[in-house]
């Protein structure tokens, strides 16, 4: 097992590694919308904060030897599902045309008031 951290990514805000890889693939934790430098601004909007959970989640990919045409699963948790359309827009264009299995699932609240959060599973080999 392989624990990944990498300073492209905002860093933990708890006792857990950004990813492992374990095998063939690799377990991204969930990410907040966390900036790089660690600024907490739950007052951007939706799709701002969307941006940001899949920009540390690529560098975190690629932190691991992997990239987005390789992610498995996604599950995604919005505080409100009415948002859907924007992650799956923002989420859409960062992954092109790979759709890996995927599951959007509406919370009550979020850590630090953020309204998204992503955690996925992608290979690290060539498969």
């Amino acid at each position: 097992m392989q624990k990944i951290q990498t300073s492209e990514a905002a860093q933990p805000l708890g006792h857990y590694s950004q990813a492992v890889v374990s095998g063939d693939l690799v377990f991204v934790s969930g990410i907040l919308p966390v900036e790089l430098d660690g600024t907490l601004n739950a007052e951007r909007g939706f799709s701002e904060q969307a941006e940001i959970v899949l920009r540390n989640a690529e560098a975190i990919l690629r932190a691991a030897g992997s990239d987005f045409s390789k992610a498995v699963k996604a599950t995604i948790y919005v505080t409100d599902i009415a948002n859907w359309k924007a992650f799956d827009e923002a989420y859409s264009t960062a992954l092109g045309e790979h759709k890996p299995a995927r599951a959007v699932a509406p919370v009550p609240s979020l850590h630090h008031g953020f309204q998204v959060e992503m955690d996925l599973i992608a290979s690290v080999s060539g498969v």
